[in-house]
């Protein structure tokens, strides 16, 4: 298992234009996040990362959004990403498109985000999975360096992990895009086959929830001692005292 942080400089896509199929990507992750809109509420959203910017939420109840990018023109704010500029628990949702997959340090990404989220927020996060076409096709040298098998790729359980962590609960997890090609054939094959190869779709596409309880419940060991019942007392005595006159 790769280390999560790295020391090496990875090349950050800040347009869907840089990346092969990237249209095509944006177009995918555009139809799933437009089913989740109506129920997403809240006052504040950021959108985080070039990537996240050109994805459009009009649909979304939520009015105040806020794209976070440096080199990308749809950005209202120019900030780090691992310094974000807003308060505590100021921010009800937050889409993390493919921003894992290009960050060096993903823990210190998440953490940072799960700081300004608001309890019961929601976070979504996209990316390319390493066990499909896709993420084998990053075995092949002449492709290492180029956009997106330059940069990293996590699995889903993987991601589901460090949310656990978080004490996010994923409440919607999709896996598609088997045949990583925008063609009428291989659309109709992979709808043809169902779920079967979901677990090697090349795309994913999370929703968490951040909670403020545990996950699971954690059971005690001890046991609550029996009340003390008078009526129970009485009866004891008398039958104590019963013995004692029949002994007599």
């Amino acid at each position: 298992m790769k280390p999560v942080r790295t020391s090496k400089i990875i090349e950050q896509p800040h347009s869907w234009q840089h990346l092969k199929n990237g249209e095509w990507v944006s177009e995918s992750i555009q139809m799933r996040l437009d089913e989740w809109c109506p129920k997403l509420f809240g006052y504040h959203m950021l959108k985080l990362g070039g990537l996240s910017c050109e994805i459009a939420s009009r649909m979304c109840n939520i009015q105040h959004q806020v794209n976070l990018d440096v080199e990308n023109s749809l950005h209202t704010v120019i900030a780090d990403p691992y310094d974000l500029p807003f308060l505590e628990k100021s921010v009800d949702v937050v889409l993390l498109a493919h921003q894992l997959d290009f960050c060096s340090d993903p823990h210190r990404l998440l953490r940072e985000v799960d700081r300004v989220m608001v309890d019961d927020g929601y976070l979504i996060i996209t990316g390319f999975n390493p066990v499909s076409l896709t993420g084998l096709a990053s075995l092949m040298p002449w492709r290492k360096n180029s956009l997106p098998w330059s940069g990293r790729m996590f699995t889903p359980h993987r991601i589901r992990d460090w949310l656990g962590l978080l004490n996010y609960q994923v409440v919607h997890t999709d896996r598609y895009a088997v045949f990583p090609m925008k063609h009428p054939f291989w659309t109709w094959l992979e709808n043809s086959m169902g779920d079967r190869l979901a677990p090697c779709g090349s795309l994913y596409f999370i929703v968490a929830r951040k909670r403020t309880y545990p996950l699971k419940l954690i059971k005690p060991h001890w046991r609550l001692k029996r009340k003390l019942s008078p009526v129970g007392v009485n009866m004891r005595v008398e039958s104590r005292a019963e013995s004692t006159n029949n002994s007599d």
